[in-house]
């Protein structure tokens, strides 16, 4: 008779593999999405407890944290890492704070880069060779992605294939990956039947165990040996090493359990209220005028958020591909503070698979934040305000997509608006984000024209293009002044096009702008125009 041994530990006893100096794999996003947060709640208790263990190196794709104290934050305890790699720190503010001090080594790698590096790790490959990144702050030749004094070894280096550089991203190790499903039986399989994003749970267990390490599986609930749908199992039973149950498991930090986030269901449409007319709305309204009906789209965090609920109180979701780099790909992404996660998509995928068809220029638009332009068109999202952070999915997002929107306010801190039908200054911000030279880049002008890229900066009050003698407004607001508003507060003097058009007031319009209408348009245009190609085609 064959005994087996039991998968199903404590958590405490999980937390208890963890050994000194170990590579500590964790998966999950921001916002909770798939994160094994009762594995950080219990590591921060036995860390200050016992002191041990101590001086991990600690490893995530995406930033873990709720921008205050959850996730990575509670791991910010003096001694218990000497170095952590991840792809954008911001929310994670106590651990920080440790980096800004520089009390460990830390590096920002760009999220799809990690992402990937999971499968070059699992199949024992040197690293990952990729063009994204190259001529940003994390090539070799500007910071390597060191975030501070401390953090000196090179992690990444400048290669030459096939007459072209490219960068390359070393593997290491994992000693211990924590994952998260929704449910395990009692061999381990895992299903993720209940989470709002997938990530790369499977390629992290293949990564640890190749390595040599170990995996340990966070789950809501279990079943019994042989009861789980076989096409359901993202992660087999046989890469897992341990399994906990925390019941009280919550789908995100802010939703217990959602069946649209997991798609069990299709969300209706009902009459929401429409978000309010402030300047996150006008900025996110300007820029998805630029998306054509069927483009395949990515919008980036913050206000570009927004512009997958507008696009639904416009009755136009269905007519766009909105795409988020967790792995949603169509339907409505979630803003706000659970980002990530979406609704009435059409499908959701590993997250190394969105960054494959991102990085392979797949994309027809995105929308992305800005901190700051230079007269060059660089573009920095990643270092401002003195505080380490990171620029997410940013790099792979925007090395390729052949339209590009930048999004953001003229200035900042302080700013205040007053719109009706146009806009009016009633208080400019302090700090002004178009500048003579970014801090840091992560997007690089100069390669984005050499690339053939179109891309806008679009603001509250004026819009601007990159072109190849460098920037050029090319639209401004109703009711704005052009020198005082605009090139007044500005670092530099852009060029200013002819044709300087005024910005669409339905903009600044209260109620719908009517892009349902105009989309119809579009398509029975195009309808038209191929029926007379057939019929050209047919005479011929």
């Amino acid at each position: 008779m064959t005994v087996v041994r039991s998968k199903i530990i404590s958590v405490r006893e999980a937390v208890g593999l963890v050994q000194d100096d170990d590579t500590l794999l964790i998966g999950g996003s921001g916002a909770g999405h798939a994160l094994p947060q009762r594995f950080i709640d219990e590591l921060a208790t036995v860390y200050t407890e016992q002191g041990h263990p101590r001086d991990l190196t600690t490893v995530r794709v995406v930033g873990i944290g709720d921008f205050a104290d959850r996730g990575f934050s509670q791991l910010g305890l003096p001694g218990l890492q000497k170095r952590t790699i991840g792809s954008n720190i911001g929310n994670e503010p106590r651990l920080g704070a440790l980096v800004e001090a520089n009390e460990i080594e830390a590096y920002s790698f760009p999220q799809g880069v990690l992402s990937q590096l999971m499968r070059e790790i699992a199949a024992g490959r040197p690293g990952l060779v990729t063009h994204v990144g190259l001529g940003t702050y994390v090539d070799p030749r500007q910071t390597g992605g060191k975030q501070n004094a401390r953090t000196t070894e090179d992690l990444v280096e400048v290669v030459t294939l096939r007459g072209r550089e490219w960068l390359l991203f070393h593997a290491f190790p994992i000693d211990v990956a924590v994952i998260r499903g929704t449910t395990a039986d009692e061999d381990g399989n895992i299903t993720m039947e209940g989470e709002a994003v997938q990530g790369e749970m499977l390629a992290m267990a293949m990564a640890a165990r190749n390595s040599g390490g170990i995996v340990i599986a966070q789950v809501r609930q279990l079943a019994r040996r042989g009861s789980l749908p076989l096409r359901d199992v993202k992660v087999p039973a046989a890469l897992v090493d341990h399994v906990y149950v925390d019941p009280d498991q919550w789908q995100t930090y802010i939703t217990q359990d959602s069946p649209y986030y997991a798609g069990r269901l299709r969300k209706p449409v009902v009459g929401n209220p429409p978000l309010p007319l402030d300047v996150r709305k006008i900025i996110a309204r300007r820029s998805l005028l630029e998306f054509p009906p069927g483009a395949i789209c990515n919008l980036g965090f913050g206000i570009s958020q927004l512009i997958g609920r507008v696009a639904w109180e416009e009755g136009i979701t269905d007519d766009l591909v909105l795409t988020v780099e967790q792995g949603i790909f169509g339907g409505v992404p979630v803003a706000g503070n659970e980002g990530g996660a979406g609704f009435n998509y059409q499908a959701m995928i590993d997250q190394p698979y969105m960054f494959d068809f991102y990085d392979g220029g797949g994309l027809d638009i995105a929308s992305l934040s800005f901190a700051e332009v230079d007269a060059e068109g660089n573009v920095n999202v990643h270092a401002f305000e003195g505080r380490v952070r990171g620029p997410g999915g940013f790099p792979n997002i925007s090395a390729r997509t052949e339209k590009i929107n930048f999004v953001g306010t003229m200035t900042a801190q302080g700013l205040e608006l007053a719109i009706d039908g146009g806009v009016r200054v009633v208080r400019e911000g302090s700090l002004r984000k178009f500048v003579p030279k970014v801090r840091e880049i992560s997007f690089n002008g100069r390669l984005a024209r050499e690339r053939g890229q179109e891309v806008r900066f679009i603001t509250d009050r004026a819009v601007f293009a990159l072109a190849d003698d460098g920037i050029v407004l090319t639209e401004i607001a109703p009711g704005i002044d052009l020198e005082r508003d605009v090139l007044g507060q500005m670092g530099f003097r852009p060029r200013i096009a002819d044709d300087l058009r005024e910005m669409d007031r339905r903009v600044y319009a209260t109620g719908p702008m009517g892009l349902a209408v105009d989309f119809a348009a579009l398509a029975a245009a195009r309808d038209e125009a191929l029926t007379s190609e057939v019929a050209r085609e047919a005479a011929s």
